[in-house]
């Protein structure tokens, strides 16, 4: 399976742990292992990269991963408990990570992913192994002067996971001849190849030229400011490495939920990136009201019974069971939920099960669009801010009681510069595939989008487009003089209830036919906010990305509600 032409040899540390690896996949696939949601979704991407990785210059190097899990097995040791002293023996979750990490090459033979994101319960051993990867990138792949630094906010938490890698080199004879442990670094006795604790509170952070970044624990990174230091000082490195690796937190404002966010994105194909690797340990939504089943512990702590004890586990439980702060606690460190984080609102495996291959773009596509001509269809136009994104969709009524949507979005230049000042490149795909227009300057020019939308009624039958009312604009009143149907669309509850919990039916019942990757990024984005009846809307304080796609579709599915004989809800004027 792998794409060296050298084999592995058939009985080594290497061969043993790849086949681990292999089997832990295999186990997670077929059941045998109990696993959520998003360490089946890391399963399921290994087996799709490799029968089509190929396609994009992708291969799994079975050879590069066997000659990582030597180097551990060689050179790395236990350094405190009972196995102190004893050489690391991954378990098997821990070979398919590390085999994801070390495995895949880029088709110029450097290393696939570049930065990963794990998050796994307390006591899995996720520093320890996070230290023995530094090690290797310190003195086990070549790299000419190499920098390793383990990171974080704070100078003693820096020192954590350098003092792990530091007790790590003094338990190995092998280390110790090839590297000195020194009180506040790790090099090579030439002194070219350097392993060091940062934080951002050195005087350091500048002038960095990073081959591998380790950062544990970032759940307690306020800010990305120490992420984004090593990032910017990776640049010259041909195959640099970011691992970030955490157990939950508390705090969903901060930078470590917002990687988590990013690395769900990736799980679930929001978005395509495929120099990340993520994987998350945790209890499954629907789980988490039987959060003291301890058959479902396993999902948190794929470690259980090695290095995480179940009558530990249960201790803790019934600490939980009669104290709310320590059921806090328990959850969150040691089932791996993010206590106070709210719950993205669409079920995402069901929303990828309603993708249909058809043009997407509809009258702005160069392929000529026949199946729509004609038809009738109601429109969402979201104008949120004239400084970031808007968006219009047009979601059609189909002969067989489907729907089917399409649509674009809209975007100031320099707001996509901003992004990706910042080093975030999301846009680019979505601009790329046509459902995102970037428009010159500062602000969104708004002929552009009545030139759209002018299309679109001279194509096909507009019953109306909703708008926001309270972010109306003279674009409203231009499309109304030239004969379009606008209506104006209150953003409460009243309004936004009902059409939230249609599109949700229709996405449970495969009724909606989509193809737009920008639209998917956007409704993985929402958050639903909840009132006392229960009614719901999206609760734009609540989320850290953009959802105006997905707002327009809602406004387009309830006026097709509106449009329905059997359906006389009116949306208009409410809220």
């Amino acid at each position: 399976m792998g794409c060296a032409a050298e084999k592995v040899e058939p009985v080594d540390a290497g061969r043993l742990w790849l086949d681990r690896a292999y089997q832990y996949a295999a186990d997670v696939r077929s059941g045998a292992v109990v696993a959520g949601k998003y360490v089946r979704l890391a399963v399921d991407r290994f087996y799709r990269d490799l029968e089509e990785g190929y396609k994009r210059g992708l291969c799994f190097d079975e050879l590069s991963a066997a000659r990582y899990f030597r180097f551990v097995s060689r050179y790395c040791r236990h350094y405190q408990g009972e196995f102190a002293g004893l050489p690391i023996e991954f378990s098997p979750h821990q070979c398919f990570i590390e085999a994801q990490v070390y495995g895949w090459l880029r088709a110029d033979g450097t290393r696939r992913f570049r930065t990963t994101y794990e998050e796994v319960a307390r006591k899995d051993g996720k520093t320890t192994r996070l230290s023995a990867s530094g090690l290797y990138n310190l003195i086990g792949e070549g790299e000419p002067g190499a920098k390793v630094y383990s990171a974080a906010t704070k100078r003693d938490q820096a020192k954590e996971l350098f003092a792990s890698a530091k007790a790590m080199v003094q338990q190995s004879p092998d280390l110790r001849r090839l590297l000195d442990a020194r009180t506040h670094h790790i090099q090579t006795h030439d002194g070219h190849c350097v392993f060091m604790p940062l934080s951002s509170e050195s005087n350091k952070m500048d002038g960095l030229n990073v081959y591998s970044g380790l950062v544990d624990e970032i759940h307690a990174h306020p800010n990305s400011s120490v992420w984004d230091v090593l990032e910017s000082a990776k640049g010259s490195r041909r195959q640099p490495l970011m691992r970030g690796i955490t157990t939950a937190g508390f705090n969903r404002k901060g930078f470590g939920y917002e990687q988590r966010g990013y690395a769900v994105k990736v799980l679930e194909r929001a978005v395509e990136d495929d120099s990340f690797f993520a994987i998350i340990y945790t209890l499954d939504e629907e789980d988490i009201e039987r959060w003291d089943d301890e058959r479902l512990w396993i999902k948190a702590n794929p470690n259980l019974g090695v290095s995480v004890k179940l009558d530990d586990l249960r201790d803790q439980c019934r600490k939980a069971k009669e104290m709310p702060s320590a059921k806090v606690e328990f959850l969150t460190k040691r089932l791996n939920v993010w206590t106070y984080a709210e719950s993205l609102w669409m079920n995402m495996e069901r929303w990828h099960q309603c993708r249909v291959d058809f043009d997407s773009l509809g009258p702005w596509s160069e392929t000529a669009e026949t199946e729509l001509d004609g038809m009738e269809c109601f429109g969402g136009l979201d104008l949120a801010s004239v400084e970031d994104m808007c968006a219009l969709r047009l979601t059609f009524p189909l002969p067989d009681g489907r729907r089917r949507t399409i649509g674009r979005a809209y975007l100031p230049q320099a707001a996509l510069e901003r992004r990706l000042r910042k080093g975030d490149r999301t846009l680019e795909q979505f601009r790329d595939s046509g459902h995102l227009s970037v428009l010159p300057g500062e602000t969104i020019d708004y002929d552009w989008i009545k030139k759209d939308i002018l299309l679109a009624c001279e194509r096909f039958d507009v019953q109306g487009i909703a708008f926001d009312r309270w972010n109306s604009s003279q674009l409203v009143n231009d499309l109304m003089s030239e004969g379009v149907p606008m209506i104006k669309f209150g953003q409460g509850f009243a309004s936004m209830s009902a059409p939230m919990k249609e599109l949700m039916r229709l996405i449970l019942t495969q009724r909606l036919e989509h193809n737009d990757p920008l639209l998917t990024w956007a409704i993985s984005n929402v958050v639903a906010d909840t009132n006392p009846a229960g009614d719901i809307k999206p609760d734009k304080s609540k989320v850290s990305e953009k959802i105006d796609p997905a707002v327009a579709l809602i406004m387009s599915i309830a006026l097709a509600m509106s449009g329905d004989e059997e359906d006389d809800q009116d949306f208009v004027e409410l809220d």
